[in-house]
């Protein structure tokens, strides 16, 4: 029997075969491809394993091309097992485009969704929630982001609605939510307005605001007028508010 080294036989060329598992001289590894190398019975290398999901099929083809040329030619690989090594290149490069095409499929969705989303900006929702009066929480959109694949509204909580009213001169008059008239200096005037409810002034018979001064009197004649309209009360904070929180969207 012949014991001498069948590889001198094939026209080994070393330096080809470190290009081809992407190494350098002196066998250490030039990429994050990782491949585990073992020795047969007669002393002839052969790879094991491939732990990198980034190899691709030519690389597979190319490494099994040279198994075959450092095969031990008494012992040839049978054909199962390059059919069985040509279904799993197969099965791989089908899981690794099935994978991408996932990929692409979800990042077009949220786009689209973070798109249709946008819509929503500058109209008012409601919620599922309710705030501490048992009435149901409505914010103003003022931005859509994604927060871990997650659509997220950005928004500022309407807190309640206040009637308008004017001075003589067309001004709107300001006041807080429990009456309190301030100045256009952002100073308490010492006046009230009287309310029925948060928001909502109360009317003397001939349909003026009630006003009461420092001393909790009526100010007769006093130079307001009730619009009839009302505008939204605001919160300073900006609040996130999950999509699938959104109930209902209005105007």
């Amino acid at each position: 029997m012949y014991t001498g080294s069948y590889t001198s036989k094939t026209g080994f060329d070393e330096t080809k075969y470190n290009n081809i598992k992407k190494r350098d001289a002196n066998g250490y590894s030039t990429s994050d491809i990782e491949t585990n190398t073992a020795k047969d019975a007669y002393g002839n290398s052969y790879t094991s394993s491939v732990s990198n999901d980034q190899l691709s099929t030519s690389d597979f083809l190319a490494l099994m091309l040279q198994e075959l040329k450092l095969q031990d030619p008494t012992k040839p690989m049978d054909s199962q097992s390059m059919m069985d090594t040509q279904m799993q290149m197969s099965s791989m490069q089908t899981n690794m485009t099935l994978s991408n095409s996932m990929q692409e499929l979800v990042s077009t969705f949220n786009q689209s969704a973070l798109s249709n989303a946008s819509t929503l900006i500058g109209r008012n929702i409601e919620t599922n929630q309710v705030d501490e009066d048992g009435v149901t929480k409505a914010y103003t959109v003022t931005s859509v982001e994604t927060q871990g694949g997650d659509l997220v509204l950005k928004g500022r909580q309407i807190l309640y609605l206040q009637d308008i009213v004017k001075d003589e001169d067309g001004n709107v008059l300001q006041y807080d939510k429990d009456g309190y008239i301030y100045g256009s200096d952002g100073e308490k005037t010492g006046e009230k307005i009287v309310l029925e409810s948060k928001g909502n002034i109360a009317l003397d018979e001939n349909n003026k605001p009630i006003i009461l001064d420092a001393d909790n009197n009526t100010v007769e004649d006093n130079p307001y007028t009730y619009t009839g309209q009302n505008a939204k009360v605001y919160s300073d904070e900006i609040s996130s508010i999950p999509m699938g929180n959104v109930a209902q969207i209005f105007s």
